[in-house]
């Protein structure tokens, strides 16, 4: 069938996936509920959703991996039960580990993947030369796939993916643990495929500001869609619940956004962002009462965006699954608590201006042979501070965070963490430091508890006292002690890392990309956590690639080519940047890289 008479290149009705359970008794798992979707052709369509709401599972059913449980399923016109083969000669599919060979250049991994999918030789040389320019890899493509970035495997891997025209291309959240910049590149590359050779893309994403460029989106929840409808549209049906408070001098944002979380009647959801806290309120009470804010908080309207609609439609279908929360639990907290927060808030911060730095670092070099991975950078972390580490993939963030957790020595420079001299008491230290890497470090094959207990004993925990921290973690962070800890969602393997690492009481948390991958309202939840802890007085050191998440911390230092950018708070960098007034971490970030590359 030809293209050009597909209306809709997907068609699913009452679409069902259902895996078997992984033990004898457990209940099957149906990861697609009774799903409808009818996408057009020639569009760019997003599919959003939390952990597990079955945004993969249906990717691998439309690329014709699963055969469906239940219902139809037609991709391009054709049964996918029927003839899978048929639509995988006509697609292209990126799923989120995109398989390329490490050990292989840029050039012999394009070859190879036109030779898995058949691409005559005439029409490679045309098509590479195509793909390399728009991906701005023509001058490295001698260098193996292991040397590269994180945001040029990307963009690698969708060249592989393209090397042959497809119909359709489906992307499972292409831009996953790859930095602004890069991010910024690879949506450039889609829309201008999407443009030029009406190609028709379905992407799942982690990013609503990446949804907000799609024709329309698709929000997901439990395997079947919440809602559909183009970006303004879903837009529009927060409208009159959106509102921006700005906090009364001498509060942190977070400290309001902590306070405004605690009042779930009247409170949807609320983010930092600049020195204001957004917010949505309930559709039953649209307007929060002035009792229960802060003297002096300052609260205006503002335009609802697509973010302001995902989070609603997630409270609502959580809250109608959660339908037997009792209505104490929901009651709104009187304002005392706001209080005896800035209360905890202040004195850390005084004690911190009291005390030397938790984290001193002067002048810190580390070269590898004749590269300079970090040079010459300084900077102090306060007790009780949320320091963030920011820059584009290959800027030496990465060197420079293992250099603080005394995983990496200094090639010269004075590093100091809690008060003790790295080049000399690495271990001493270690032992005040907490550490949650960007990639599930723990043992897949391990329940919950037998994760807990192993890295209890590893951090000298043992006995009355071991039993008690693991027993709070699991209350903390809401973690079941008999789950498998590799069947857990992503959001819930990032929650166990934070409680293992968090076992022996540290004075400082490592966080290495924390919420990579995972969806936006774990990452509230997670950030949430991250916010108690510092209020506690524990130092927060944090590397992420979501610049909405810098808007959290109190300090952030933007680096890149080893050498430190940018350092102050989020006012202060954004002010640096030339961008005091548009509140967008993201177009600062990308202004202050892009204007010392050129300098």
């Amino acid at each position: 069938m030809n293209e050009a008479f597909i209306s809709h290149v997907v068609t699913a009705r009452n679409l069902r996936q259902v895996f078997p359970a992984p033990g004898k008794n457990t209940p099957d798992i149906c990861a697609i509920q009774d799903l409808n979707i009818a996408i057009p052709s020639g569009q760019l369509t997003a599919l959003v959703g939390p952990d597990g709401a079955g945004k993969t599972t249906l990717m691998r059913l439309i690329a014709g991996l699963y055969k469906p449980s239940a219902g139809s399923l037609e991709v391009l016109g054709i049964d996918v039960a029927k003839h899978p083969q048929q639509i995988q000669d006509r697609i292209s599919y990126m799923p989120q580990r995109f398989g390329l060979y490490e050990d292989l250049s840029i050039q012999e991994n394009l070859n190879l993947y036109a030779d898995l999918h058949g691409v005559p030789p005439d029409v490679r040389k045309e098509r590479f030369a195509r793909l390399l320019a728009i991906t701005d890899l023509s001058q490295f493509t001698q260098r193996p796939a292991g040397k590269l970035s994180g945001g040029m495997k990307q963009k690698l891997g969708l060249a592989c993916t393209l090397v042959r025209s497809p119909e359709l291309l489906l992307l499972d959240e292409p831009s996953v643990g790859v930095d602004p910049l890069s991010r910024r590149d690879l949506w450039e590359i889609i829309q201008q495929l999407v443009a030029e050779e009406n190609l028709s893309v379905m992407i799942s994403t982690a990013y609503m500001d990446e949804a907000e460029r799609c024709a329309e989106v698709y929000v997901m929840y439990e395997g079947q869609v919440l809602k559909q409808g183009k970006p303004h549209e879903l837009s529009e049906q927060v409208r009159g619940l959106t509102w921006q408070a700005q906090p009364p001098d001498g509060m942190k944002a977070r400290i309001l956004q902590s306070h405004l979380l605690d009042l779930p009647e009247y409170i949807t959801d609320a983010v930092p962002k600049g020195d204001m806290v957004r917010f949505i309120s309930t559709a039953q009470h649209p307007k929060l009462p002035a009792e229960y804010l802060p003297a002096y908080t300052q609260v205006t309207a503002r335009e609802p965006e697509l973010e302001d609609a995902f989070m609603l439609f997630l409270h609502q279908a959580q809250q109608q699954s959660n339908a037997s929360l009792s209505e104490t639990d929901a009651s709104p907290k009187n304002q005392l608590p706001i209080q005896a927060e800035q209360t905890i808030v202040t004195e850390t911060m005084t004690l911190g201006r009291e005390q030397a730095p938790v984290i001193r670092v002067k002048d810190l070099v580390r070269k590898f042979g004749d590269f300079t991975a970090v040079a010459s950078t300084s900077f102090d972390v306060q007790r009780g501070e949320i320091f963030g580490l920011l820059g584009p993939n290959g800027a030496g963030k990465t060197t420079t965070f293992r250099m603080l957790c005394g995983l990496l020595p200094a090639s010269s420079g004075t590093l100091e963490v809690a008060g003790m001299n790295l080049r000399y008491a690495r271990a001493e230290a270690r032992k005040k430091i907490g550490y949650v890497s960007q990639k599930f470090a723990l043992y897949s094959n391990l329940t919950v508890m037998d994760n807990l207990k192993f890295f209890g004993g590893a951090y000298g925990l043992s006995g009355k006292k071991l039993t008690q921290q693991i027993d709070h973690a699991l209350h903390q962070f809401e973690l079941k002690p008999d789950a498998k800890s590799g069947d857990l969602p992503n959001g819930f393997k990032q929650r166990l890392s934070m409680a293992a690492a968090l076992l022996h009481q540290p004075e400082i948390v490592f966080l290495d990309e924390p919420t990579s991958g995972i969806d936006p309202l774990a990452r509230r939840s997670f950030w949430y956590t991250i916010g108690e802890l510092a209020n506690q007085g524990i130092t927060i050191i944090i590397t992420t690639h979501f610049m909405e998440e810098a808007e959290y911390c109190d300090r952030i230092a933007i680096q890149d080519a080893g050498k430190l950018l940018a350092l102050g708070t989020p006012k202060q960098v954004r002010l640096q940047a030339g961008l005091a007034q548009a509140h967008d971490m993201n177009s600062a970030f990308i202004a202050i890289v892009e204007q010392a590359r050129r300098a």
